[in-house]
Order: structure tokens, then sequence, then C-alpha cells
């Protein structure tokens, strides 16, 4: 009855009342839509709409939405700047500096462990024994593994790549193209 007063189909009615534009009242024979309060409802929604109200609310939905927007990304670019500081300050790493000095300390350790047989070579010939032969091959394992168990942090080298990146002159600190 109400989409026939209103001139609407019954799904359109359904629609208005999910959007709380007229309202439904529950009745022992369930839910129903009293006349009066409901037109009145309708009436005063078609003069919002008329009177462009209705844009005003989705157009400061639509500020709201944008006010939102801009503080996400207010506070992700801060965010960024405070990440970008700490790595400049020292006390956080990007993971490609990580594995970039990682690389180079595994491919010295790799290099000493590949120049071992040939500085060897020379040794092991004159041992006479198996004993002074598995002697000499021993110090230079522990002198390989020395040298690992001698490895120590060195935020130096994570600023040096910190420099090199962002394109700093380390003489004066400053950027080398300004």
């Amino acid at each position: 009855m109400i989409a026939k007063i209103f001139g609407v189909t019954s799904k359109r009615v359904q629609q208005l009342a999910a959007d709380g534009t007229i309202e439904t009242i529950d009745t022992p024979k369930g839910r129903r839509y009293d006349l009066i309060p409901t037109v009145q409802m309708y009436i005063t929604h078609l003069a919002d709409k008329a009177n462009g109200r209705e844009k005003k609310e989705k157009d400061s939905d639509l500020e709201t939405l944008k006010l939102e927007a801009e503080t996400k990304n207010k506070i992700a670019k801060s965010r960024m700047v405070e990440l970008e500081l700490a790595e400049l300050e020292g006390s956080m790493h990007r993971a490609e500096d990580v594995e970039s000095v990682l690389t180079d300390h595994i491919m010295l350790v790799r290099s000493m462990l590949m120049a071992m047989p040939g500085k060897l070579a020379v040794d092991l010939s004159k041992s006479k024994t198996a004993t002074e032969a598995s002697e000499r091959i021993k110090r230079e394992v522990y002198q390989i593994m020395g040298y690992l168990a001698e490895y120590k942090y060195d935020p130096d080298e994570f600023k040096k790549r910190v420099r090199e990146r962002q394109g700093w002159s380390e003489r004066h600190g400053e950027r080398e193209n300004e």
C-alpha cells in the first residue's frame, strides 16, 4: 500500500526502510509501516532531496573520507620520515644493506676457503707425515675460523652504505649534487 501511495515499487520502499528514510513498527502481524509518520518521513526525504540537502550530506561524507585519507597519508609520511631518521642514526638498517654486508663477508670467507688448496699445496707437499699435513690444514682452518669469530658489527659500514645510497659526500656530510 505504501508503494502505491508513493508511486514507487515495493522494492524501493524496502530500500527506503533499509536506508532509514522511513521506519517500520512492530505489530502482532509483524513489521508494518505507520501511514502518517511514514508519509511525513518520505515527504521530508523528498524535500531534502529537492533542496540539495541530501547532496550536501554526501559531500560532507566525501569530505570526511578525504580528510581521513589525508590523515592516513600524513601518518604514513611521518612514519617514513621516522624510519629514515632511524636509518640515518644507525638504529635501523635496511634489509638490502644487511644483505650486502653479509654477502661481502660471506664472499670474503668463501675466497679464503677457495684459496686454501693452493696455499696449502706447497706446504703439504713438504710434509713428511700425515700428522704434519693435518696440523698444517688445521692451522689454516683455525685461521679462517678465527677471522669469523672476530667479526664485529661495524656501524660505520652501514653508515657508509646509507651515504652512498643517499648520494652524500663522506667528507662534508652533504649531498654532492647541491
